[in-house]
């Protein structure tokens, strides 16, 4: 492949990134400090792109040079957001996946494919004492923030209403994104490990706040099963007129896979991964994504839809998810 097509290929991979109704121009001329004259002569291939600027693109808008340059090796690059920063504060954590969100909306073509190992971290913010717990468990056990070493879970304490707003809005972020979601039996397993290992802890003030949670989850798993019921999601409460996104929900009751979620934006696929709990890597790699597109569509072909339909089965999942909630009140 020539210098100029690798050039002009490079430019048409980093309009792939951006919504259709952003001006590569605008964005490029705003990035590099450039005149609108320059930037086209470099889209146009008339003017090379400096190796630092092609750093700076690269590095800025994701992409990989392997891809540019179809280099065939066995090696996939993955963005991951936090490498670098640490222990990032869990409400800025958040506000970072509600700004990913955004982003992913302003899109005007949309798709997502969700395997859930585990609940959805977007089901835990539907309701304050779930919410709340779930926030407390992430800062204290998770990142292991010392000051939360000696501290207890309280309700009266620890509402955490900064991040259950921003919870509240990456909600209705995600209402607006079509979905499939896959789920298996044990998908809200962890969660009930991390009440029964909290409540034998005695990391609750008092059993009074445990029941409180408990019960929250039991909205939202309520929550969820009317949303699946109309293949819709909404915001609790909200009228059948404010129904956003449809969702397609699957069980698979044999095959247990690892959190993945794959999205497609005006045709560009990407894949993320995550890893250390919360925490997320995602690449574009066409190689990896047909991979993983493929593998979950073939998950999908032996799996029960029941969403909109499958009443049977639909009451049969989340009556067996239920009784595993009422046995941490005993």
């Amino acid at each position: 492949m020539e210098a100029i097509e690798m050039q002009q290929q490079f430019f048409n991979m980093l309009k792939s990134t951006l919504p259709s109704h952003v001006s590569m121009a605008d964005e490029l001329a705003e990035k590099m400090g450039l005149s609108y004259d320059s930037i086209y002569r470099r889209i146009r291939g008339e003017k090379p792109l400096s190796m630092a600027e092609l750093k700076m693109l690269c590095q800025h808008y994701h992409i990989s040079l392997d891809q540019v340059l179809e280099l065939q090796t066995d090696t996939v690059v993955f963005n991951a957001p936090d490498i670098n920063i640490g222990n990032l504060p869990f409400p800025d954590y958040i506000k970072g996946m509600l700004q990913q969100l955004r982003v992913f909306n302003s899109f005007d073509e949309k798709k997502m494919r969700y395997l859930c190992k585990d609940m959805t971290f977007f089901h835990f913010y539907l309701f304050p004492e779930i919410a709340a717990f779930k926030t407390f468990f992430w800062i204290k056990t998770i990142q292991n923030d010392p000051a939360y070493s000696k501290s207890s879970f309280s309700l009266e304490q620890h509402l955490f209403e900064d991040c259950f707003a921003t919870g509240q809005q990456i909600i209705r972020e995600y209402n607006q994104i079509p979905s499939v979601e896959l789920w298996n039996i044990e998908s809200v397993n962890s969660t009930i490990s991390q009440l029964e290992y909290y409540r034998d802890a005695g990391l609750f003030e008092n059993k009074k706040d445990m029941i409180r949670v408990i019960d929250s989850l039991e909205s939202t798993l309520d929550h969820l099963q009317l949303q699946v019921e109309a293949g819709q999601k909404f915001m609790p409460g909200e009228p059948e007129t404010m129904y956003k996104a449809s969702l397609q929900f699957y069980i698979n009751e044999v095959v247990l896979g690892s959190n993945t979620i794959l999205i497609e934006s005006d045709k560009v696929k990407e894949s993320l991964v995550t890893y250390s709990v919360f925490h997320y890597m995602s690449t574009k790699d066409p190689r990896f994504c047909e991979k993983a597109f493929t593998s979950f569509d073939n998950l999908l072909s032996r799996s029960s839809i029941i969403s909109g339909t499958g009443e049977k089965e639909r009451n049969r999942f989340f009556g067996r998810l239920k009784e595993k909630l009422y046995a941490l009140k005993v």
